[in-house]
Order: structure tokens, then sequence, then C-alpha cells
């Protein structure tokens, strides 16, 4: 079963965050595989969540672009070093492909032989010695053992092809010499007799006892096989190690963590056809190829707490989508086959999870509960912001019993926790809760800060501004940030200086300045998303 990836948006708030945590509980409960992932750093109130009720922070995601290991290539498309040319062949017909690489005994890539390199060898490379092993002379030739001494093997390859006295009188042999001869006494006697490196009988010859005696005597390997003298002589050149023949001994690699979308820009400025697949360690996977299937399993995916591309996982294109769960408005996210997909205005995503649990009448464990609690109080800020439905009330109820909670006196001690912001940076604290949208071709992002501590931010005004004015300058039309609270029931508001008039029109102010404070103003949801973008979408932006 593959594994399911289930996550919320980036800049993870807490309902994101345990959002997934609660899903991936279920679905792994139901019998799936998943697991929680984030898609950045997770905020104060969130760490002091999971601390809480000791549950583990999910793991960090980058991305789910389709990487070369998703691809199916060809996995066993290499040889060693040291196996013989007929080896390597062999291996390119079985698997198709016009190059092979080559690899040491730790798997290691050392080489890339193509078949032009192969034929090259056969028309020009040296016909008359072998440097190679016995093995791969046996398997080579298809032959049959007679006897054995050498591993390696490395000689002049001779054919006695004359009469036994001409041969006798004008060949000198020596230990360095592989001799293919017939069913001939006295030259094997002869051969025998000075010790060669190694005898082949053609033809499956036999020998007399006495000869295969006095071989083992004196070491001579022997073997046997059904070819010809003249086919021998043409195919035992085969059995020399590939690695003789490289030429290539730093081949144009991909790694098996490179994006394959990025694979495909390389290969189509370097031409090649194929591409020898490595990990950090060098050590080949494979080979890839331009014109290959190289089709790929797209990385499954669950998405909590958000619906637009803009939020979500880079590469979530190249992803499948399984199922959204949701409680924004909708956004671009688009799939190719239905989906399941849950959307209700409701004030958390936990809210919309607790109600999963029920109808599939799987237990909640406390930890779970907590996190699904702590995620609804976070979202409708104690139950008291107008995002608030009954549903919330419901579950948050439910959800405390479970987890053993006071909802006001833990919610206050979680929002005390996620107001501490004197050891962040002024960035830190702008993107901590922060999201972009696309409205008429503008780009917007709206930030939201939970603080009881407006004065501290307040008094690094001129630092906050200068940021914001320098996400617009370098990605955004408009950028305000909201610093929501609780306590005083609205939100202060920063912006960069050429939105004046859009946070003007927004909220119909009168008199706006830099710390505006915006009473009743506590959802970015339902209220400050909803007057800017229609601001903007009246083409107010100045």
């Amino acid at each position: 079963m593959a594994l399911t990836y289930i996550f919320g948006h980036k800049h993870p708030d807490t309902d994101s965050v345990c959002s997934s945590i609660a899903l991936s509980y279920l679905k792994n409960e139901l019998g799936d595989k998943t697991v929680p992932k984030v898609l950045g750093n997770i905020n104060m109130e969130t760490k002091f969540v999971l601390d809480y009720f000791h549950v583990d922070m999910p793991t960090y995601l980058n991305d789910v672009k389709v990487r070369i290991k998703n691809i199916k290539f060809d996995r066993k498309a290499f040889i060693d070093e040291n196996g013989s040319v007929d080896d390597a062949f062999q291996l390119m017909q079985k698997h198709n492909i016009t190059a092979i690489p080559l690899v040491n005994d730790k798997k290691v890539l050392t080489g890339y032989v193509t078949l032009k390199e192969i034929a090259r060898y056969l028309i020009n490379g040296d016909k008359e010695r072998i440097y190679t092993t016995f093995d791969n002379i046996v398997r080579t030739l298809e032959a049959k053992v007679i006897t054995k001494f050498d591993d390696f093997i490395a000689g002049k390859i001779l054919v006695a092809g004359m009469k036994s006295t001409a041969f006798y009188d004008n060949v000198t042999l020596s230990n360095d010499d592989i001799l293919i001869v017939g069913d001939r006494y006295r030259i094997l006697d002869y051969a025998i007799e000075s010790k060669i490196k190694l005898i082949i009988l053609p033809f499956n010859s036999t020998m007399d006892q006495e000869l295969i005696d006095k071989a083992k005597k004196n070491k001579v390997n022997i073997i046997e096989t059904s070819f010809s003298s003249y086919q021998i002589s043409n195919k035992i050149l085969l059995s020399n190690y590939i690695k003789n023949i490289n030429t290539n001994n730093n081949p144009v690699t991909v790694y098996n963590d490179d994006y394959f979308s990025d694979f495909k820009q390389m290969s189509h400025k370097i031409n090649h056809t194929n591409y020898p697949v490595i990990n950090k360690k060098r050590e080949c996977l494979g080979l890839i190829r331009l014109t290959g299937p190289n089709s790929y399993e797209k990385q499954k995916v669950i998405l909590v707490d958000h619906n637009n591309l803009e939020q979500s996982v880079d590469g979530i294109e190249e992803a499948e989508i399984q199922e959204i769960i949701d409680h924004h408005n909708l956004g671009a996210i688009g799939t190719n086959v239905p989906i399941n997909f849950s959307s209700k205005p409701v004030g958390c995503t936990s809210s919309m999870i607790y109600e999963n649990f029920v109808e599939k009448k799987v237990a909640i464990p406390k930890s779970i509960a907590g996190l699904m609690l702590s995620a609804i109080l976070s979202d409708t800020l104690l139950l008291t912001s107008p995002t608030t439905t009954d549903a919330d009330r419901h579950a948050a109820a439910k959800l405390a019993k479970i987890a053993k909670v006071d909802i006001n006196t833990y919610g206050f001690e979680m929002l005390k926790a996620a107001s501490t912001i004197k050891d962040m940076s002024v960035e830190d604290i702008i993107m901590s809760d922060f999201k972009s949208f696309n409205v008429n071709n503008k780009r917007l992002g709206v930030g939201q800060v939970l603080t009881l501590d407006f004065d501290y931010i307040n008094e690094h005004k001129d630092e906050y501004i200068a940021k914001l004015n320098e996400m617009v300058e370098s990605d955004y039309d408009i950028v305000a940030i909201f610093i929501t609270d609780i306590i005083k029931n609205g939100s202060y508001v920063f912006y960069n200086e050429s939105g004046v008039n859009v946070i003007r029109d927004s909220f119909g102010l009168k008199n706006v300045y830099e710390g505006v404070f915006l009473s009743k103003l506590v959802s970015r949801k339902k209220q400050m998303l909803p007057s800017i973008m229609s601001t903007i979408e009246a083409n107010t932006i100045e």
C-alpha cells in the first residue's frame, strides 16, 4: 500500500498541524497507510499544544515533485566492471538499451560503455590477446570445465590449424598462450608439456585420461565447447573484461533525488539517450532513458485546512490529491479525477475531522482529542470568533471531556503561549500565520498574529512597515498584518504604504494610519480577507 502524506498549508498554524495529525490517526485506524507532515516551522502556540499533549511534531515536507527515484527506470541495467563484453551485450539486449553503466564490487559507478564502443572494439580491437577471468571465458563459450587452476587468464590466442609436425617445429609455446586445438594428441601433449595457460577443445572433443592427468600435474587449464575453432577464435574476444574498452570514466549521471523535470531539461541540452542513475554514495541504481516509458506513481496526498495552490506544498500539481478537508473559501486546486472533497462553513477543520471520528465510530485517544480541541480554540479564539458555529462548540465540549481539560483555563494558557513574541524576529512574526491569495491577477498577503502585547510590536512599527514594503517590491501587490487582541476583541493593522487606500476602503475608515485599531475585527476568514478581496475586485488598488 502506497504511503499517503497528510498536511496543511504553508506557514502552518495549530489547526493545520493538529488536523493533519488527527486525520492521519483516523485514516490509519481505518486501515490506510498515512503520515502527517508540515510545510514549514510551527509557531509557539502549536509547539505548546504538541508539548502539552506529548505528541511529536510531524516531519517537514519540502515538496511532492516527481523525482528520479519515483520513475520506473531500468533498475538492474548495470554490470560489474569485471564482467565480460558478452555479458554486457546480453544485458543491453535484455533491457533494450544502447549503453551500460559499469560498477565495482561495491556497486559504485566506474564507467559507461555504449553499443558503438563494443562494435568498435570488435572491429579494431586486439584480436590476439585475452585479459579476463576463467569464468568469463567459460560463460562466453558455454564451455565445460575439464581442469581449472587459475581464476585469471591473460595470454595470446593461438589456433592449431597446421600439421602436428609443422606446429611442433615452428611454434614455441609458453605459459602465456591460449591454444584452440582439437583431438590432436601430439599437439595437446606438447601444449601440456609447455605448461600453457589454457587449452580450448572445439566440437566437445575428448581428451585421453593420460593427457588430463598430465595437465593436472602441470596445472594446465582445459575447457571444451561445442563451438568450432573458427567460432571460438571470434567469440572468445567477447570474454574480455568490459572495463577494458571503457572510455567513459566520468559519464553524465542523474541522482535519484533529482527532480524529473530538471532531468528532462538537462537531457534536452546534452542530447544523450541513456543516463546512469546514482545515489549520493555514487552507487549505481540503474539506467534511465530519455526515450523510455518513464512512467511513475504520483505521491498520494490529502490536504487539510486549505484548498489553494498558493498555500500548498511545492509540486502539488505533480501529486495525486486523494482528498481535501477544509473550511475556507474555494481556491484554485484542480484534480484530474473525482476526489473526496469536504468543505463546511465551520470555524475549524478539526471540527469536521471530529465528525469523521464519530461517523466512523473510531475511539478518540486523549492526546488526539487534545490536539483537535486546541485547533478549534485557536481558530475560533476560544469560541468567540464570528466564524464559530454550533458544530465547533459541540465538538469542543466533547473533546474537552476526552482530553480532560477545562476549555477556558486551558484555552487561555494556550493563547498566552501563542502571544509570546519577544524572542521572535519581525519576519518570523509576520510569517507565523501568513497566507497568500491571487485576486483579479493581484497577489495579496494577509498575516494574523494573536498577542496581548501590541505595544511591543508598535515599538518596532517602522521595521514591520519596511518589511511589508519589501515584500510588495519583490512578490506582492498588497500585504497586511493584523495583530489580534482577544481581550480587546479587535485587531491592529499594519500594511505596505502603497496599500493605504485598500485598507481605508476595505474597512470604511475615515482616519487610516499604521497600527489603526479595528474593533470587533478578529476573523481573517470572515472579516479581514473578504473585505480586502472585495476592494481589490472593485479595482481600487492605486
